[in-house]
């Protein structure tokens, strides 16, 4: 059985959200902690838990995603595994953030661990997450689905009664909408979704009640 913890991070309010099981060994994804703060309070949940970060992996490299990799790289020695369509955006993170803020600022990035790739699969513990690759908000935007608890981390590809935005570098609001058809909003209703920002939500409810799903007719 999993436990989840969630994260709620940066000024943007990213969730990080760490997994793990009775072996204490712990994926990470998206971690986007932002200050000393929001990295002790990770780090403390994992020491005092016992538990062994063995992955760390992202959804996507928008900067608010990546913020807290490379201190954990430091600490924890684990690097920093996603698709290889997003490595554009993972090594200018900085390029990312002026954009976004108007004024140069520093990222520091951990070092590459592997590319991932649809229909991979994640392994840790007992537990094993398989990627399921959902461009469109970005080139290398993937999901990770854990079949045995129904549990689905989406990024920014889906939200709560929303999609992602696809205004930013690599956006295709078109491929967006193509994979959550075909990919995610085709996963059993009860799959839980953890979304990058806000509430988590199920595949049956984004199936009844996503404007942007049911406008383009996937009921």
């Amino acid at each position: 059985m999993l436990t989840l913890k969630v994260f709620t991070v940066n000024p943007l309010e990213e969730n990080c959200y760490v997994l793990s099981d009775d072996t204490h060994e712990a994926v990470v994804i998206d971690n986007g902690a932002f200050d000393a703060e929001e990295k002790t309070a990770l780090y403390d949940y994992l020491d005092k838990n016992h538990l062994t970060p063995v992955r760390q992996i992202l959804t996507h490299a928008h900067f608010d995603h990546i913020f807290g990799v490379d201190d954990f790289y430091k600490r924890y020695g684990v690097k920093v595994d996603f698709h290889a369509d997003d490595s554009y955006l993972y090594y200018d993170a900085p390029a990312q953030l002026k954009a976004f803020i108007g004024r140069p600022m520093h990222v520091k990035i951990a070092p590459k661990g592997v590319y991932l790739a649809d229909g991979d699969l994640v392994h840790f513990g007992h537990c094993e997450l398989k990627v399921i690759h959902t461009p469109g908000h970005s080139c290398g935007g993937v999901c990770y689905y854990c079949e045995s608890e129904k549990m689905l981390f989406c990024g920014d590809s889906l939200f709560k009664g929303s999609v992602g935005r696809t205004d930013l570098e690599g956006g295709n609001h078109r491929q967006l909408i193509d994979s959550l058809s075909n990919k995610v909003l085709t996963l059993p209703e009860d799959v839980i979704v953890y979304p990058g920002h806000g509430p988590s939500t199920s595949v049956s409810y984004e199936r009844r009640y996503n404007p942007y799903i049911t406008e383009d007719s996937f009921l």
